[in-house]
């Protein structure tokens, strides 16, 4: 019977307590209205902003594709955008 009694007891906390989390989390979220303005003022949303961001990638990608191409250790390079030396190597 106590055993039952601390089963119930802890469902109930749990299920308080998922209660507490889902209500908070409601009331956090915001509306549909707010979620489009946000979305309006992402930066991605600015043509500079959106080169800017495209330019780094390329870059990135770049420095990935020359780092599996050879030997050296491209992430010991002062300099990560020119060509060997500079650094240590592996």
């Amino acid at each position: 019977m106590t055993t039952l009694r601390k089963l119930l007891l802890v469902g109930a906390l749990l299920g308080a307590g998922a209660g507490v989390g889902t209500a908070l989390f409601a009331l956090v979220t915001p509306g549909e209205e707010r979620k489009q303005a946000m979305l309006k003022e992402m930066p991605e949303q600015y043509p500079q902003r959106r080169d800017e961001a495209a330019r780094t990638k390329e870059l990135l990608l770049a420095t990935l594709q020359e780092a599996a191409a050879t030997q050296e250790n491209v992430a010991w390079r002062k300099n990560w955008m020119s060509g060997g030396g500079g650094g240590r190597s592996a």
